[in-house]
């Protein structure tokens, strides 16, 4: 097991004067918050004895109901009792790991990757195989090559890892025609999916896209969370998954944490039972799209000329590539002695790579704070690009022969 690369830097970017664009914290403050809490006292006080109780290990089945409404805002049409609720996607993502998962067994992951999944497989000890991706999201001709080369090499893949909308870390999304194109190559090569959608509600343009679980029950373990559209501090989750895998998770669920907090299930149940949830995910999506205008603004504005950028249609995340001989990780405690903060590329690769590329979080500060973080990262990325041309590049290039999307291609 390994640090995260976010966490470390938490201690740090919590100084006031540090603008912090590292974190994906949801701007939470943003929800009614005195209804809210007007909400959950009645609910103790009214149902005390329930909320307070242990409860069921694959979760309360009322709010199990109340997931399969929110998923069929995507397409996707489950069972409640095929919904496991969980301590946040993240414990989902363990517990997949922990059933499927032997030392040496083989993950493939988008490149980057979810940090907190890259973790998680580590501490199983999985050997995770990038595939590429690009502004339309993960690449299907790359998928079949991978694959086609690990089954020359006689290694079976346990499952794709992917995040395909709005992704995490490089804010891009797999396209309709890609999703059909990811299917069927998965069901060629008998490859199961892992789908984690924290932020498919959260688009800036249009209806939510169809997930991948809506167009293939049986191959799909679909991942959701409640962090990013009510408050990542209740931690609930869950994972839709084929029956006789739903089975194992809630074995699993058991033997690490016997059950699920009861108060924060029952919290959420009362949320999506009587406030008006759908509106305040419209309120949610209009706040980010004016927190991304302005830092693809600001980028716009004020980043030197060799640096390519994604422009995300939701979530929370900008990804960045600097000019050739620019490391993001050694640049990094010169960001945070010019006040500023990002996470650097290298936390979402598995292979050492993504030394020139750094994420960049929208989602938390204020418009003016993220206009004035960027003017700072700027000036630390010009003060480099001087460097480098007077000294010589002293940073890793390239991304360990990982395609990554830039601008040029959004």
């Amino acid at each position: 097991m390994v640090p995260s690369e976010i966490r470390a830097l938490f201690a740090m970017v919590a100084r006031p004067e540090i603008v912090s664009l590292a974190g994906g914290a949801p701007y939470v403050s943003a929800l009614p918050l005195d209804a809210v809490g007007e909400m959950i006292g009645e609910l103790v006080a009214g149902k005390g004895a329930e909320v307070l109780q242990y409860g069921s290990a694959q979760g309360d089945e009322t709010l199990r109901e109340h997931i399969c409404e929110v998923m069929s805002l995507e397409g996707v049409h489950g069972s409640a009792d095929d919904v496991v609720v969980t301590v946040g996607a993240q414990q989902a993502l363990d517990l997949i790991t922990k059933i499927f998962i032997d030392p040496g067994d083989v993950i493939l992951a988008e490149a980057p990757s979810y940090v907190g999944a890259l973790g998680t497989f580590a501490a199983y000890q999985a050997d995770v195989v990038h595939v590429p991706l690009d502004a339309g999201g993960l690449i299907p001709a790359a998928l079949r090559e991978t694959l086609e080369r690990l089954r020359r090499e006689g290694r079976s893949v346990k499952f794709l890892y992917t995040v395909p909308t709005f992704q995490n870390p490089a804010g891009v999304t797999l396209t309709t025609a890609r999703r059909a194109q990811i299917l069927e190559i998965c069901a060629e090569y008998d490859v199961l999916i892992v789908e984690d959608n924290p932020y498919g509600l959260l688009g800036f343009e249009g209806e939510p896209m169809r997930a991948l679980r809506a167009d293939d029950s049986d191959r799909v373990i679909y991942l959701g969370s409640f962090s990013k559209t009510i408050a990542s501090g209740l931690r609930v989750g869950w994972v839709l998954a084929p029956h006789a895998v739903r089975a194992k998770l809630v074995l699993a669920a058991e033997s690490a944490i016997l059950c699920p907090s009861n108060f924060s299930q029952l919290a959420v149940r009362e949320y999506l039972a009587t406030q008006p949830w759908r509106e305040q995910i419209k309120d949610f999506r209009e706040l980010y799209r004016t927190r991304r205008d302005a830092m693809l603004d600001a980028l716009d504005q004020l980043m030197p000329d060799g640096c390519t950028w994604t422009r995300p249609a939701g979530g929370f995340f900008v990804w960045l590539t600097l000019p050739e001989g620019l490391d993001s990780k050694a640049m990094a405690p010169r960001a945070i002695a010019e006040r500023v903060a990002y996470v650097p590329g290298t936390g979402f690769y598995a292979d050492g790579g993504g030394h020139r590329h750094m994420r960049l979080s929208y989602c938390f500060p204020e418009p003016h704070r993220i206009r004035e973080g960027v003017r700072r990262l700027a000036a630390v990325v010009e003060q480099e690009i001087k460097l480098r041309d007077t000294f010589g590049g002293t940073a890793r290039s390239g991304s360990g022969g990982v395609h990554t999307p830039g601008p040029d291609v959004v």
